[in-house]
């Protein structure tokens, strides 16, 4: 099922992305630095089922492994402490993150050969653009 997201990833294009940041809490020396990364996105599963997907750039590395509609603690790329599960509905990996009472959605899918990942928080979107390496 998540078969098709496994590989590497190349950010291509990012939409929005300094505003879900802000809509998220994320101060603004950190979203300098969220706004230059080019992470790629490296997703791979092992054999017990578990998913790891790791992004890479030269400012920060950070990776999450779970299984799917496991709920699992996670220290996201900017600090925050959220309780997460990531679930595969419609051919989507759809990432719930909550913490202090707030909650974002990230709906990654594969569209036209491409990796599309849109964040929500509230009514702010971004959508970024991955290509396959």
């Amino acid at each position: 099922m998540v078969e098709q997201f496994v590989g590497t990833w190349t950010l291509t294009s990012s939409e929005n992305f300094d505003d879900y940041m802000k809509a998220i809490g994320v101060g603004f020396a950190t979203r300098q630095m969220g706004n230059m990364a080019k992470p790629n996105l490296v997703i791979s599963v092992d054999d017990a089922g578990v998913i790891s997907m790791k992004s890479e750039s030269t400012l920060k590395t950070t990776e999450i492994k779970f299984k799917v509609n496991e709920e699992f603690d996670e220290t996201t790329a900017d600090g925050r402490q959220t309780k997460t599960t990531i679930t595969f509905e419609n051919g989507k990996l759809v990432q719930k993150q909550t913490w202090d009472g707030q909650t974002t959605t990230l709906e990654r899918e594969i569209q036209d050969g491409k990796l599309t990942a849109k964040c929500a928080m509230g009514d702010v979107v971004a959508l970024r653009t991955y290509e396959r390496v």
